[in-house]
């Protein structure tokens, strides 16, 4: 049982995937917001596989947009580590804005370039 703001962020999940497709020199940086938590991976479509995740579990203690500024601080770390420097972003069909916002302004400013 879905509801239509599901099925509506599904639909505009599929359209931009049409076009975000993560290669070896430039992986897909996806990201997925629940209510509580945020979770974000690097992703190699080619050879369907994640170089490197990052989530906020284990804040809980602190405000949720500044569990994404982490989890984006981290992730950028992550990533450089493992020889990644750019990547496509992929929001999953969330506006730019808010906790997705403050993630993907936090991975630029550890580094990654997209």
């Amino acid at each position: 049982m879905t509801t239509k703001k599901v099925e509506r962020r599904i639909k505009i999940k599929y359209r931009i995937r049409k076009s975000v497709f993560g290669t070896a020199e430039r992986p897909r940086m996806s990201v997925f917001r629940s209510n509580k938590q945020i979770y974000v991976q690097v992703i190699n479509d080619q050879e369907g596989k994640t170089l490197v995740s990052a989530s906020s579990l284990g804040l809980e203690a602190m405000p949720k947009i500044q569990q994404a500024e982490k989890v984006g601080e981290l992730v950028a770390k992550k990533a450089i580590e493992a020889g990644v420097k750019t990547v496509v972003f992929d929001r999953n069909g969330y506006l730019y804005h808010g906790r997705v916002k403050q993630l993907a302004d936090a991975a630029r400013k550890g580094g990654l370039n997209f």
